[in-house]
C-alpha cells in the first residue's frame, strides 16, 4: 500500500511547478500525495506559472519551460479530476477559539462527549482535546507534510491556525515537514499558543530572499471564479494589486530562526534546498524537484542535514 503524504495548497493560487515537481518525485517512489485546501475548494494554478513566456521581474528571465507549462495546464484543466479530489483542512482540525468568546460553542469533554459552554476556558480545554485527537489522526494517516508555495499562501495559509496545528502535529510526531517558497512562511508563524518562539527557532532554512521579491503586481486568483483579480481581467472593481508581497519573507525567517539558526537564500546560485530535520525547505520554483527528492531521502535514507 502506498504511503500517504499530506499536501496543503492555497485556494488563492499556487505556483504550478511547486506542486508538479514534488508530485512527480513522490509518485515515482510509490507515495500517494493527498491534496488538501483550507476549506475544501478546488485549488488552481497561478496563470503565470503555466505561461512559458512569462518573465519573472526580479529574476529577469522566464521560469516555466514549455514542457512544465504544459504539465501545469493539463493538471489545472477543469476537466482533470485530480485537483477536485482535495480534502478540507477545516474538516480535519478544530477551530481555535477566541479567549474572549462568550458565545455558546461545543467541544468534547474528558469522556469525548460534546458539551456546550459559554466559558472561554472550557472551550480552550475542549479545543486542546479535539486538536490532540485530530493531530493524532493526521500523523497516523500521513508520513509527511508538504506546503506548496506561490502568492496564494500569503492570504489563506501563513496565518491559518489550522495549518499551524497541522505543522505542529508532524513536528511533535517527529515526522518530516517540507515547504516551498512562500509556504516556508507557514513554518515561521507556526508555534504553540503558550510559546512565543517559532518552531524554526534555532533551525536552518531557505526561502524567498529579498532579492527575489516583487516590487509590484504580486497577485492572486479569485477562489470563487478562478480568475486573476486584475484590471487586465476586466475587473476594475475587483482589482487586487498587492504591489510588493505583504512581507519580506527573508526578514520574517531571520527573526523566526533566532541567533542560533540561519537563513540560506543562496542568491546567485541556481538552487537552494535545506534539510534541518524535520524540516525540508525549498527557496523557489527551481527547487521544486529537489525539495521532493530530499523529502524522499529523509523518509527512506534517514537524511537529517543537507545544504548548509
Amino acid at each position: 500500500m502506498s504511503k500517504k503524504i499530506l499536501v496543503i495548497l492555497s485556494e488563492w493560487g499556487f505556483w504550478g511547478e511547486e506542486l508538479v515537481g514534488p508530485l512527480e518525485v513522490l509518485q515515482s517512489r510509490n507515495y500517494k500525495p493527498v491534496l488538501c485546501t483550507p476549506t475544501g475548494r478546488r485549488p488552481r494554478a497561478l496563470p503565470p506559472s503555466m505561461d512559458p513566456g512569462y518573465k519573472d521581474p526580479p529574476l529577469g528571465k522566464t521560469v516555466a519551460t514549455p514542457e512544465m507549462a504544459e504539465k501545469v495546464r493539463r493538471l489545472d484543466d477543469p476537466s482533470n479530476p485530480y485537483l477536485a479530489n482535495q480534502r478540507s483542512l477545516k474538516a480535519m482540525l478544530p477551530e481555535r477559539p477566541y479567549w474572549s468568546d462568550l458565545g455558546e460553542l461545543g467541544y468534547p469533554d474528558e469522556r469525548g462527549q460534546m458539551k456546550m459552554s459559554y466559558y472561554p476556558l472550557r472551550k480552550w480545554e475542549g479545543y486542546c482535546r479535539a486538536r490532540a485527537q485530530a493531530q493524532q489522526a493526521l500523523v497516523e494517516e500521513f508520513e509527511a507534510l508538504l506546503l506548496v508555495g506561490g502568492s496564494g499562501p500569503m492570504i489563506d495559509l501563513v496565518n491559518n491556525y489550522r495549518v499551524h496545528d497541522a505543522i505542529l502535529a508532524f513536528k511533535q510526531a517527529d515526522k518530516p515537514i517540507a515547504a516551498e517558497c512562500y509556504g516556508v512562511a507557514c513554518l515561521a508563524k507556526a508555534r504553540n499558543f503558550d510559546d512565543p518562539r517559532s518552531i524554526i527557532w534555532g533551525k536552518h532554512v531557505t526561502g524567498h530572499p529579498q532579492e527575489y521579491d516583487y516590487r509590484d503586481l504580486a497577485g492572486v486568483l479569485d477562489p470563487e471564479t478562478g480568475a486573476m483579480l486584475s484590471r487586465e481581467a476586466g475587473n476594475p472593481d475587483r482589482w487586487v494589486n498587492f504591489g510588493p508581497p505583504f512581507y519580506t519573507l527573508e526578514h520574517i525567517l531571520r527573526d523566526a530562526t533566532g541567533p542560533e539558526g540561519g537563513v540560506h537564500g543562496s542568491v546567485g546560485r541556481p538552487h537552494s534546498v535545506i534539510v534541518d530535520y524535520p524540516l525540508i525547505t525549498g527557496r523557489s520554483t527551481a527547487d521544486s524537484y529537489t525539495t521532493g527528492e530530499k523529502l524522499v531521502e529523509v523518509l527512506e535514507k534517514g537524511l537529517r542535514r543537507y545544504g548548509w
